[in-house]
């Protein structure tokens, strides 16, 4: 299953899955970490344990950065 993955504020890429696949199995084809980063479909989250149904997806990343060291 072919899968487009628009990361929102971030570009689209296009991700091979799976027929079987989750949301979580997803979220990390598309390099990030399920903790980080929301699965949207039609602009409403979806589980990360549910299969993939859509051919398009949006991803809300959640956590974006780190601490950064005080240069002073």
């Amino acid at each position: 299953m072919t899968v487009t993955v628009d990361v929102v504020g971030e570009g689209t890429q296009t991700v091979d899955l799976p027929d079987d696949a989750t949301y979580a199995d997803l979220i990390r084809e598309a390099g990030y970490h399920p903790q980080e980063a929301s699965a949207l479909v039609d602009g409403a989250p979806v589980p990360g344990d549910r299969v993939v149904d859509a051919d398009e997806v949006q991803l809300l990343r959640l956590i974006k950065g780190g601490a950064t060291a005080d240069s002073s």
